[in-house]
């Protein structure tokens, strides 16, 4: 390969870094400003949230279309071949963020709609945390940093055991009061696709780890989401919930109603 087809080959590979860095920035920014439109109870701006999410499906095509490319023209090897192949399952992650970022702000629509209910103050520190691994797994990416990439992929424990904790806090919370139930649920929604956020970032940083080292991490994942468990529901051992002003209600099964 003569040089100036090797620096044209670098160049496609640097543009396809480019993109998918530009993806992620736009889809953090998105998931920030969607739990901002949250806070503030503006629809309109949540408006402008799900209408960005075309912006993140504009530039995974983008990065379809470039892996096609190099695959068809470059045919390249070894760790030339990862990079691109893994481009390719991280823009999927990315765009999936992007998803989850439109999805939490047609929730706070719907929110904007009943009375507004008190603050959860577990749901900013979750963003926070699904905030913070997304931007260092997109730095860990541009500087191919697999240690950085590992230590985002570890905090995905921590997520869970904040979204775990926040699930029960809302359950009791609607136990003590059914009226509060609809909007509740809302923002359990909401919590869960933080904490997918969460899920896609750790697959991004595995992705990085396979870019470095051509293999996955040695290690499984340590897991602490019980939501999906059979006890999932249970307030405390020892306590039934409290009937609430509106009288006792049976509460919906939120275990099966959670997306995955």
């Amino acid at each position: 390969m003569t040089e100036h087809l090797l620096k044209k080959y670098d160049d496609d590979l640097q543009r396809l870094t480019g993109e998918i860095l530009r993806m992620g920035d736009l889809a953090a920014t998105q998931m920030a400003a969607a739990i901002e439109v949250l806070e503030q109870r503006d629809s309109a701006a949540a408006r402008l949230v799900i209408a960005e999410d075309r912006a993140i499906d504009s530039l995974e095509h983008d990065v379809g279309h470039d892996v096609v490319r190099l695959l068809a023209l470059r045919q390249p090897m070894a760790r030339d071949l990862r990079e691109i192949l893994a481009s390719l399952r991280i823009a999927s992650d990315i765009e999936r963020i992007g998803d989850y970022a439109a999805n939490a702000a047609k929730r706070s629509i719907a929110l904007n709609e009943s009375p507004a209910i008190a603050p959860v103050p577990g749901l900013a520190a979750l963003a926070r945390v699904a905030g913070e691994m997304l931007r260092e797994v997109l730095i860990a990416y541009r500087d191919r940093d697999a240690e950085r990439a590992l230590a985002v992929r570890a905090r995905d424990a921590e997520l869970d055991a904040m979204y775990t904790s926040l699930f029960r806090e809302l359950l009791t919370y609607m136990a003590e009061d059914p009226r509060s139930i609809s909007s509740s649920i809302h923002v359990l929604f909401i919590a869960k696709n933080l904490e997918r956020v969460g899920d896609h970032a750790t697959n991004i940083a595995e992705n990085i780890w396979f870019i470095v080292h051509g293999e996955q991490p040695g290690e499984e994942r340590e897991k602490r989401d019980f939501t999906t468990r059979p006890n999932a529901l249970a307030v405390t051992q020892t306590e039934k919930p409290s009937r609430g002003p509106a009288g006792s209600a049976s509460m919906p099964p939120m275990a099966q109603m959670m997306p995955v």
